[in-house]
């Protein structure tokens, strides 16, 4: 049986007369990367802070490394690193400094922790310059450089690559999957449904404090109809005719194509082709087109994840 890095049942958390989180359930497998997905508003990053003992929750059971959150607080900290949405470094200091901070502050760590942090972000060449002088990316790098420190096995990142440029989301991409190769267990809050499809092991879709899907990126694609086959042919004619033999399609006039409703799998697919070869009929173009995680989101909540929730 596969430990749980992370165990939550029924958390609720209000504030005031505002529920924010409405009686959560979710598991996450260790050595894997959970991604928690929704607009904002929706009660990410409370779920973040309850579950590394920031606040207390006003009702469940929440384990996280083993530990109860509300009475092994201590424990669990020990066990887990935490990089939230802003980078969190000190920017009068150069980036050796703000890591050797961190060290000074850790049990265990030694200079050692130090350069090897260094050269695993890339860091080297500019440890000796101040954090106020690197770009968005190099300080996201270094916000977790800083969290590794101490070696914790399970690593929060709560919207760890909000405000970067592509290239630097994928710069982190690439480190959060070295983490993850490397044993970690990653609890990750994004807006970003292709970094959550890239990333995610499993997903879980929050809205308005409520667990609205829960599955792997593949699962809850396939719980939303619409996966289709497109056929392109190079004549109207051709596209009547076959419009003709496919009776539940949907035709596209203007690109001369129609969609042939199937769920992507080969025997579906065979099927569309035999019906084709026995009017003779040749599509020009073949492509098969299923859900992505945005059709799934606005399936299951009604809004897509740029919406402020206030």
């Amino acid at each position: 049986m596969t430990d749980m890095a992370i165990a939550v049942s029924g958390l609720r958390k209000g504030f005031k007369d505002k529920v924010v989180l409405d009686g959560i359930d979710l598991e996450v497998p260790a050595g894997t990367v959970f991604s928690l997905l929704g607009p904002n508003g929706a009660g990410k990053t409370t779920t973040v802070n309850v579950l590394t003992t920031l606040i207390q929750a006003d009702a469940g059971n929440i384990r996280v490394a083993g530990h109860d959150v509300a009475t092994e607080a201590k424990a669990v900290r020990a066990s887990i690193g935490v990089t939230g949405q802003f980078a969190a470094v000190d920017e009068l200091l150069t980036g050796q400094e703000n890591l050797q901070l961190m060290v000074d502050l850790t049990s265990g760590a030694d200079q050692r922790t130090v350069t090897d942090l260094l050269e695993r972000f890339d860091l080297a060449e500019s440890a000796h310059k101040p954090a106020s002088t690197y770009s968005g990316g190099m300080r996201r790098k270094l916000d977790l450089a800083m969290t590794l420190v101490g070696n914790p096995r399970i690593i929060f990142l709560d919207e760890p690559t909000t405000g970067l440029d592509p290239r630097s989301r994928r710069t982190m991409w690439a480190i959060i999957r070295d983490l993850v190769a490397d044993g970690v267990t990653v609890f990750l809050t994004t807006q970003y449904l292709e970094e959550a499809d890239q990333l995610a092991d499993r997903i879980a879709v929050l809205d308005q404090g409520k667990l609205v899907a829960q599955g792997t990126p593949e699962e809850l694609k396939r719980q939303l109809p619409g996966t289709h086959v497109r056929l392109r042919f190079s004549t109207e004619a051709e596209l009547d005719e076959a419009a003709a033999i496919f009776p539940d399609s949907t035709r596209d006039d203007e690109a001369l194509a129609l969609k042939v409703p199937s769920d992507g799998g080969t025997r579906s697919l065979r099927a569309v082709l035999d019906r084709l070869d026995e009017y003779a009929l040749s599509a020009e173009e073949f492509s098969v087109h299923t859900p992505d995680l945005d059709d799934v989101f606005l399936a299951l909540t009604g809004h897509s994840t740029e919406v402020v929730a206030k």
